[in-house]
């Protein structure tokens, strides 16, 4: 069986009262673009440890081998992370899954959930394990649109055009079909270009599926990926991935759990702070945290920017207990065509009301905010909601499976 293992390079550095764990992939160096961006290559976790005094250790870990063609649900279920919801436009990502990927509209469309009253709808299936772009583009001879992004976890989490919420209180229109073109596995596909005004949700009010179904709520723990790139971002809220309000409002701190990708908007950043560069971060609600530092959330030292032309970005949502009762999440992000995830934080919630516990509700949202915020730009390729806080060694292993769907080729 052929398989494809990942080292992660771990430098330990401890001072007294503090310790900080710095990632780098052992193949893949710098974790920027390359040119100007301020970014060392290194990232790292939070402030988690106390005590210890030693200094510029460096190990090398085997953080696990995965089987050529294992895909994203079949690693994280393995490790008792069961799927609960899965979207790709652009490939299966659950073993054995024969479903359609996605529906689209030819022709009229409107806002909303059911954005093809007037249209010609087909589902778009896959061949090889990759979108059946072929029957889409025969399909396609005028205008289309994505009208349903289908779950393929089998919850049924269906994301179709959000309807109206808090802040942009009337639906939200379907993207184009054709918008963005890609290559993945020798395969031609199209991506979810997510634009001001469009955005896509599934289990809240207003939508067609109004329960949410599997997903985290309350404090229970969860994992959230999405693959996306580094073109199209901005700092207009809120290109996110994950878990959100059932209400599609404001409901206060700690209502949300979403993986974010832009430049954070008015509220946390990464470093070196400012609104020029894109990070991971984590949509907490009334919030973007790239972690939470020196009991505040600016210019959070060890989340530096990520840019690639693909991007694998998770969000880990631990339990109010872990810490000494400070709560836990993390934060990691790579290159998604080659080499390891870097930890860019690892640590205590934000010190403020809500956070912990976490009060989250379980509606899933894609390129908007939990309240219908939809003013962000962003390219989505696949996402991931699971149970439980996955462990560092099965989101590398995770890793290697995003890596496996050869994004760009």
């Amino acid at each position: 069986m052929t398989k494809t293992r990942i080292f992660l390079a771990v430098s330990l550095a401890m001072s007294a009262g503090t310790g900080a764990v710095s990632c780098t992939s052992f193949s893949s160096g710098s974790d920027g673009s390359g040119g100007s961006s301020p970014t060392s290559g290194s990232g790292g976790s939070g402030q988690t440890g106390t005590g210890g005094s030693s200094a510029g250790v460096t190990t090398y870990l085997d953080v696990g081998s995965v089987p050529a063609g294992t895909l994203p649900c079949d690693v994280l279920g393995a490790a008792g992370n069961a799927c609960v919801a899965a979207h790709s436009t652009v490939r299966v990502l659950v073993s054995g899954y024969t479903g359609p990927l996605y529906q689209i509209c030819k022709g009229t469309f409107t806002a909303g959930p059911n954005s093809c009253t007037s249209g010609m709808t087909m589902d778009i299936g896959s061949v090889a394990g990759y979108a059946d772009a072929a029957s889409q583009d025969t399909f396609c001879s005028g205008t289309c649109t994505i009208s349903i992004i289908y779950d393929q976890s089998g919850m049924k989490n269906d994301l179709r055009p959000a309807p109206a919420g808090g802040q942009k209180k009337t639906p939200d229109n379907p993207v184009s079909a054709t918008a963005l073109p890609i290559m993945a596995g020798g395969h031609k596909a199209y991506g979810v270009f997510i634009k001001a005004g469009l955005g896509y949700r599934s289990g809240c009010t207003g939508c067609m599926n109004s329960t949410p179904t599997g997903t985290a709520k309350g404090d229970d723990p969860e994992t959230e990926y999405m693959v996306v790139s580094q073109s199209a971002f901005n700092n207009s809220c809120c290109f996110d991935y994950g878990n959100a309000e059932v209400s599609a409002i404001d409901d206060g701190n700690g209502t949300m759990e979403a993986v974010y990708y832009g430049s954070g908007v008015i509220w946390g950043t990464g470093f070196p702070g400012g609104r020029t560069y894109p990070w991971i971060m984590a949509d907490l609600e009334n919030g973007l945290y790239a972690g939470w530092e020196k009991n505040q959330d600016q210019a959070i030292s060890t989340n530096t920017p990520i840019m690639f032309p693909f991007i694998s970005g998770v969000v880990v949502g631990d339990t109010a207990d872990k810490n000494g009762g400070k709560g836990r999440f993390a934060i990691y992000a790579g290159d998604a065509t080659q080499g390891a995830l870097i930890i860019k934080y690892d640590g205590i919630r934000p010190a403020k009301p809500g956070y912990v516990p976490m009060q989250k509700q379980g509606s899933i949202i894609l390129g908007i905010g939990g309240d219908n915020s939809n003013g962000a730009t962003g390219q989505f390729f696949e996402g991931v909601m699971a149970t439980g806080a996955a462990s560092t060694d099965t989101l590398m292993s995770l890793q290697a499976s995003i890596v496996a769907a050869n994004y760009g080729q």
